[in-house]
């Protein structure tokens, strides 16, 4: 089969000779309507590349800043959307584009957190664009109804209302269907293009008086001289203000990246397009601003009283005069109506028909808005489809065979509706390049995220492009935003932090394959092997757990109380330990699901299995195994063995002497105990939840814990969705004001007072008490609590309350050890068996106990029954009981280990914590 496919490419290409010759035609016929399709591409682009600011805006812009400036404000545009082309074209070409363009671009390579707020806005940006043209194209006709002396109100309103008329019958328009709009972008195109082309044939045609009245007289060098240098005026006169009036002329070119999925060959077609649409765009802008600034004056009357031919007598000084005319009285008065800097309609008096440049502007305007108002609610659209914001679904509902989003054109008619009112191109237009320059930027950061994660899936079929001009273009777009309007700038970002702030804590259910994927990966490895090279230092040791939860579902409390004290500050782990001869019944889709709901619990932890024999070789495996570097586990935490006295003795053993290999690998132990177990696979099963359970043999099940009715912390752990489907445990509420017990009655290098100390930092705990209690004689007891003191403060350690046990040596309750000496019962040899070989006896069931053991065992027993009943009757109160855990000898049986634990922890009402350290200091008081 391998050699099979190795040569299918060298089949595929001796059949395509084949079809050479005959049918090559078929082949040009392709490559003829792929042209086509990117010369419509072409046409897209530019259609909504020109718009209303090249006739109505570009020439009083020339006027303002000069030829000099506005040639730099034209080729700072260019250079931003030039390098914008490059990067849509590297994103477009590496997977296929649907509908939503420049938000499925970006959510889809930075994912929903920025890619989700950016779609929201870029959608507003083209119902704000969709208002410009229109409040355009409004303009144009008011201008047509004055000349006509029929204006209706006021210059303003009469903008407001043609503009509200207008965009109410587009939007009847795109309710009636858009079938016809591709064939009219054609006639849109050819009305352009006979616009421009009459516009710089009015040029050289010499002007009559007429034109010469509004100031054009066709080129002249001194014209051309006057108007090389600034002359800002006005309250819009600035810089960075006409640059942020021109930026929306030099937009428009993402409007064919939906149709990128039609092209055969993308990573030629898209850049092709879109790069000669900015060129020839741009050419047109740059002849456009030198042409009227050679041959137009910035200031003229409009009277034909004010030629020198009629008032040959009158003195002035002004540039008219060297032209024949005197424009001197309107400029001083500022009452010019006409000229570069006074009258918007100026290709219309320049070229050879002014009607055809009336044309054009309803073209550029009408097919503009039009687009943008198709395109804003497709954008919407998607983004509700995601299903990443709530409450906006209900405007992502398609109908039709075309599956038309109308509740989507109804939002975005009214937001363009609200903007049109104000009536004022010169207002609008810098709040459409701020949320462009946005949308800009992150398509940008994105290629340029892209490219330096140097994720394999980074394959973009485009090659010609930079990440560091993606960078230099994304930087620059981001700063403009604030050099044009910076109070829109930080509204902007204020909304992208919000809207990134919600999508990052909700964390929705979608997984696109992102950069930022990639860039986690990344910083991660980076910063874990960079761990490797630090040596450890007992400042910086904390308690990185393995946790042998099974299922993490099933032991939910065991779960909780380990990512109270590890979450955010160390490691976690929790491993589930199968059975090899159970493997098969075990869901092979298990992890996932074991994942996804310590996720929705909110704890911070990783999951891992580990098929083994028994329970002893498989935490030593993973032991072993388990961590990355120097984030590996030092300490194993697990659950008290609640039926160790029903369970097969080679299950007793197998658990003990899991604790013993955990000591002789240097690990620290925590076995947690509760009054009612932790296991609730019964609890799952009969509220019919089992398909969320996942029973494992290795861990044997306890008995059912009730669930706790405490006020519940607002930080809890359990998320609000789904939580039906969450167990609460005692964990997971505040304690208030109760203790926290610790019995420290070995040294074990700190790690008893480390994890409570730890605890307390938590809000749930924070109000939490910590006490110590010591063991000591009576006539020293006030020497051991002050020198226990003089420790803990030493450790920085907070801890007022010590408490020293001085009867500790007193004998038990008669009925305490007898409750020790029945559960011990069961294990014992008989007389027969006591007579034989108990050596050999022993070997065959070590959790067999002999006189001889106890007899041996008996202080440390008495000693620790009594303990207990200290423990029982000081901390009645306290919320967490902490005992130091006895090390298993390896002479004494495993049974005898766990009576000796479950006397010491046995009635206490709250959870118990017995702990031991590793014998190496995890706290210390010096500096170094």
């Amino acid at each position: 089969m391998f050699y099979a496919n190795h040569r299918t490419p060298m089949i595929f290409l001796h059949h395509q000779r084949k079809m050479d010759g005959p049918k090559s035609s078929l082949f040009a016929l392709d490559g003829f309507w792929e042209s086509c399709l990117v010369f419509s591409f072409q046409i897209r682009c530019m259609l909504n590349i020109w718009g209303v600011i090249m006739y109505l805006r570009l020439p009083w812009i020339t006027s303002q800043a000069g030829i000099i400036l506005t040639y730099v404000i034209i080729c700072m545009s260019v250079t931003i959307t030039t390098i914008t082309a490059t990067s849509v074209s590297a994103i477009s070409t590496n997977g296929k584009v649907f509908s939503g363009g420049t938000y499925f671009m970006i959510s889809r390579s930075l994912g929903p957190e920025l890619g989700a707020p950016i779609g929201l806005l870029f959608a507003f940006a083209n119902a704000l664009a969709c208002s410009l043209n229109t409040v355009g194209f409004a303009e144009t006709v008011r201008d047509v109804l004055k000349d006509n002396n029929a204006q209706m109100v006021d210059d303003v309103n009469d903008v407001r209302i043609i503009g509200t008329i207008t965009v109410i019958l587009l939007l009847c328009i795109t309710f009636a269907g858009m079938a016809w709009e591709a064939k009219a972008q054609i006639l849109f195109f050819i009305a352009l293009l006979l616009s421009l082309a009459n516009y710089f044939a009015g040029t050289v045609i010499p002007p009559s008086t007429e034109k010469q009245a509004m100031g054009f007289f066709g080129y002249r060098a001194e014209i051309f001289v006057e108007n090389l240098l600034p002359s800002f005026r006005g309250k819009d006169g600035s810089f960075f203000r006409m640059f942020s009036i021109f930026f929306p002329s030099a937009t428009g070119i993402l409007s064919g990246v939906n149709i990128c999925g039609d092209l055969k060959d993308p990573s030629g077609g898209i850049p092709k397009g879109t790069l000669l649409a900015i060129f020839w765009t741009t050419l047109s802008y740059l002849l456009i601003s030198i042409t009227c600034a050679a041959s137009v004056v910035r200031d003229a009357s409009g009277s034909l009283n004010d030629s020198l031919a009629l008032n040959s007598s009158i003195h002035c000084s002004g540039l008219g005069c060297k032209l024949g005319w005197n424009f001197d009285q309107c400029e001083q008065n500022h009452t010019c109506s006409f000229g570069l800097a006074n009258h918007f309609q100026i290709l219309a008096v320049v070229s050879g028909s002014g009607h055809l440049i009336t044309i054009g502007i309803f073209a550029a305007t009408l097919s503009s808005a039009l687009g943008f108002l198709v395109s804003a609610p497709k954008i919407f659209q998607c983004l509700c489809k995601d299903n990443i914001y709530p409450y906006i679904g209900f405007f992502g509902k398609g109908y039709g065979k075309n599956n038309e989003p109308l509740r989507g054109y109804m939002l975005m008619f009214t937001i363009a509706l609200a903007f049109i009112l104000i009536g004022d191109l010169n207002t609008i237009a810098p709040l459409i390049s701020n949320f462009f320059l946005c949308s800009y930027g992150l398509i940008n950061f994105s290629t340029f995220h892209a490219s330096i994660t140097q994720s394999p899936g980074w394959r973009p079929q485009y090659q010609y492009f930079s990440p560091w001009t993606s960078l230099f273009a994304a930087v620059l777009s981001f700063l403009l935003m604030f050099l044009f309007t910076w109070w829109a700038a930080l509204v902007t970002f204020a909304i992208v932090l919000c809207l990134l702030g919600y999508v990052t804590y909700k964390k929705p259910h979608v997984n696109w394959g992102t950069s930022y994927q990639a860039g986690f990966y990344n910083m991660a490895l980076s910063f874990s092997m960079s761990l490797t090279g630090v040596e450890d230092h007992v400042k910086n040791f904390r308690p990185q757990c393995l946790v042998l939860t099974g299922p993490p579902n099933v032991r939910p409390a065991l779960v909780d109380f380990v990512g109270t004290f590890t979450k955010n500050i160390s490691l976690m782990i929790c491993g589930n330990i199968i059975m090899e001869d159970e493997k098969s019944s075990f869901p092979q889709h298990s992890t996932d699901m074991l994942v996804d709901w310590l996720n929705q619990r909110k704890v911070r932890s990783f999951y891992t299995s580990f098929t083994a024999d028994n329970l002893k070789e498989g935490t030593h495996n993973l032991m072993q195994a388990s961590g990355l570097g120097k984030l590996k586990p030092n300490t194993l935490v697990l659950g008290y063995k609640v039926n160790w006295q029903e369970c097969k003795p080679e299950s007793l053993q197998d658990y003990v002497n899991t604790i013993s290999d955990a000591f002789d690998s240097s690990y620290g132990i925590t076995v947690l105990r509760m009054m009612d177990g932790l296991d609730i696979t019964a609890d799952l099963h009969s509220a019919g939840r089992s398909s969320s359970a996942i029973d494992n043999p290795a861990f044997d099940a306890d008995d059912i814990p009730p669930c706790e009715k405490d006020e519940t912390d607002r930080n809890s752990d359990i998320s609000d969705d789904g939580s039906n489907e969450q167990v609460r445990t005692v964990f997971q509420t505040k304690q208030g004001r109760k203790s926290i017990d610790i019995y420290w009655i070995s040294d074990d290098g700190g790690l008893t007072l480390l994890v409570p100390y730890l605890l307390t930092r938590r809000n749930r705990w924070k109000k939490s008490k910590l006490r110590v209690f010591i063991l000591g004689g009576r006539e020293t007891m006030e020497e051991d609590r002050k020198d226990m003191k003089m420790l803990l403060k030493r450790f920085r350690l907070e801890i007022e309350d010590i408490v020293v046990i001085t009867d500790v040596d007193k004998t038990p309750l008669a009925k305490n050890l007898q409750r020790y000496e029945e559960t011990i019962a069961p294990f014992r040899l008989s007389e027969e068996q006591a007579g034989g070989d108990v050596q050999e006896l022993k070997r065959l069931s070590p959790w067999k106990v002999s006189s001889k053991d106890l007899e041996v065992m008996k202080p440390k027993v008495e000693r620790t029954v009594r303990l207990n009943e200290i423990i029982k009757k000081n901390s009645i109160h306290a919320a967490l009981v902490l005992i130091s855990l006895p090390v298993p000898d390896i002479t004494c049986p495993s049974s005898l280990y766990m009576a000796w634990l479950d006397a010491l922890s046995y009635g206490i009402h709250c959870p118990v914590l017995l702990i031991r350290g590793n014998q190496e200091n995890v706290m210390t008081f010096y500096c170094q």
